[in-house]
């Protein structure tokens, strides 16, 4: 009945009053909203953080890396250049496809020259560029990966990043000579694996000194004992002290 009645007489004001109490509410869920969005997204961030073993300094400067040689790489792309860089602690992964062994060069050459970077892993591809269904394929392939690192739980899946080009997997991260060799088993075991390529830093068990970060490197651990079979391939790309390069199959 009262509702009636407001509506036999001039709305404006009612409109007036409405608009002003929805800004007011809506004011309100924003203030009240907001901090918590925030909250939540520093806390996932602190998390993360707290369990990656790379110096907070160093996660900021792969970030950095990644920005930094993405524009340096269009400024020398071409038709057939197809180019990706993914940092992990100051180490430069490159890979994609191009049309020759100079464009090979030169991509290399300006991930190299980029600042911060203390090795690059040259891994790009002399041909065509990879069509819809095999990125596609990569993109599916490293999400069951990385997946499969999360449920191992003698794996730091977080220390660990995972890219996939053209059915290769690349494992980039600080660890441990046995976790570096079962994440290894993990990733071979995924259908649709052409090969494992090792881009590791091992450290000792209990190290808490994070190479590339803060702290005095530790030792690099060689390669030679891992319980993983190494059939003759070609020779990887020379590793910076600390950095060990070892394609699986």
């Amino acid at each position: 009945m009262t509702i009636t009645t407001l509506r036999t007489r001039s709305t404006a004001p009612l409109r007036l009053a409405a608009a002003a109490l929805a800004a007011c509410t809506l004011a309100g869920a924003l203030s009240a909203c907001v901090p918590l969005v925030v909250g939540g997204a520093a806390a996932a961030g602190v998390g993360l953080m707290a369990t990656d073993r790379r110096s907070s300094g160093a996660q900021l400067d792969d970030q950095a890396i990644e920005l930094r040689a993405a524009a340096r790489i269009r400024e020398i792309a071409n038709d057939q250049m197809n180019v990706t860089v993914i940092s992990f602690n100051r180490t430069a992964l490159v890979i994609g496809t191009v049309g020759s062994e100079q464009d090979k060069a030169r991509a290399g050459e300006a991930v190299r020259t980029t600042p911060n970077v203390r090795h690059v892993v040259n891994e790009v591809v002399v041909g065509p560029a990879l069509d819809i269904r095999r990125r596609s394929n990569d993109t599916y392939i490293t999400s069951k990966v990385k997946a499969s690192l999360l449920d191992a739980s003698d794996v730091p899946a977080n220390s660990i990043k995972v890219v996939t080009e053209g059915g290769a997997v690349y494992l980039m991260g600080l660890v441990t000579r046995r976790e570096g060799d079962r994440a290894t088993d993990i990733a071979r075991g995924i259908s649709g694996v052409v090969k494992v390529v090792r881009v590791f830093e091992f450290i000792d068990e209990g190290a808490t000194a994070v190479p590339g970060g803060t702290g005095a490197p530790p030792q690099a651990t060689p390669t030679e004992g891992s319980h993983v079979p190494l059939p003759p391939m070609d020779s990887p790309p020379p590793a910076a002290p600390g950095v060990v390069t070892t394609p699986v199959r």
